[in-house]
């Protein structure tokens, strides 16, 4: 498809536009990540198997027009999908995911990369890595620093969040295991160091999102896990739970949309420390898919400000309470503006076509 859809938190409405230029190829599995008004994806799995393309689109100047990222220096990773990535100081931080090497690759560097035994192709062996590579937008260089310390276990379908000067990873796919440990990597200093949490934490997962929502506190929602360990059965989960990586606690959140399990979401941080999930499926798309999710959940994480929740409540009840209808036109017209966006959010939702 040559759509790009932009979403309006505030007014509820959906935009697509039609992109131009390099426009990357249909895949699945892809690491997006948000610098400088740019959305750069790296890495999925389109018809010929998993990529080590990138490619890069201004979000800032309302024409969508894509470019393939040429490296200037240094080597892109191997193919892979199902990685994370790490925003820090200028440059996208990438770990992890499934994909293929060689068989001398694997030989040099097999603490790195644990293949995955029933996947392979003359001397092409798939499986799961721990690898860090960095890449700088600016120079358009790849480079793969020394780390220090213990690594994660290699692995694919887990999830990353920034906080502060650390890069953290949570859970995903080691061969047949869905982990539930927690690992953080210093994006300074490149030291590794696992999170033994002080408390219950949430079962072992894949495809599941974490969302910073302030500095110490990491949002956890979703994925897929084992219902049942003595029978391996999988199941879609739709809980959430907030981590504090100051006291290492878990703790368990009550949200209103249990009866919404996702898998392979994505979820970002929104207006007053709200986390925005999108799209995903509610079941284990590998044996069955109902299909897609095309809703927008929206988790509240702290109280509202005072003025969000006198907004909220004008927008909800205008249409039903004549006073505050006529009211409205006493206010300034910066905030009728504001406020207007903001009744058509709790309109039936509406979609714009922009050519």
């Amino acid at each position: 498809s040559d759509e790009i859809w932009v979403y309006d938190l505030e007014g509820g409405i959906w935009q697509v536009f039609h992109m131009s230029g390099e426009v990357p190829p249909s895949m699945s599995g892809t690491c997006g990540s948000s610098l400088g008004g740019n959305m750069y994806i790296f890495g999925g799995c389109d018809d010929g198997g998993q990529t080590n393309q990138m490619f890069c689109v201004d979000l800032t100047d309302g024409r969508y027009v894509w470019k393939k990222i040429i490296p200037l220096c240094g080597s892109a990773p191997s193919h892979r999908d199902k990685l994370s990535c790490w925003v820090y100081n200028g440059k996208l931080i990438y770990f992890g995911g499934y994909g293929h090497k060689v068989l001398a690759d694997i030989t040099s560097r097999s603490r790195n990369f644990i293949p995955d035994e029933t996947s392979w192709v003359d001397d092409l062996f798939w499986g799961w890595n721990n690898e860090v590579h960095v890449f700088d937008p600016v120079k358009g260089s790849w480079a793969e620093p020394q780390t220090h310390g213990r690594p994660p276990a290699p692995r694919a379908a887990h999830a990353g969040a920034t906080l502060g000067r650390r890069g953290y990873v949570c859970g995903g796919r080691v061969m047949e295991t869905r982990t539930n440990d927690l690992h953080c990597l210093d994006l300074e200093s490149w030291t590794w160091t696992e999170i033994v949490p002080s408390s219950a934490a949430p079962v072992g997962r894949s495809w599941h999102t974490v969302t910073a929502v302030s500095e110490s506190t990491m949002f956890l929602f979703g994925g897929l896990s084992f219902r049942s360990l003595h029978l391996h059965i999988l199941s879609t989960s739709g809980d959430g739970w907030l981590f504090d990586v100051e006291t290492k606690k878990w703790r368990e959140f009550e949200h209103p949309y249990q009866d919404k399990p996702r898998l392979w979401h994505t979820a970002c941080g929104g207006r007053d420390s709200d986390v925005v999930v999108f799209g995903g499926s509610c079941d284990y798309i590998l044996l069955v898919d109902t299909g897609h999710c095309n809703d927008a959940l929206v988790f509240q994480m702290q109280p509202h400000p005072l003025f969000r929740i006198c907004e909220d409540y004008i927008a909800k009840n205008v249409r039903t309470l004549e006073r505050l209808r006529k009211q409205l036109p006493l206010l300034p017209p910066k905030m009728q503006k504001a406020l207007q966006r903001r009744i058509s959010f709790y309109r039936p939702s509406k979609k714009q076509s922009n050519n």
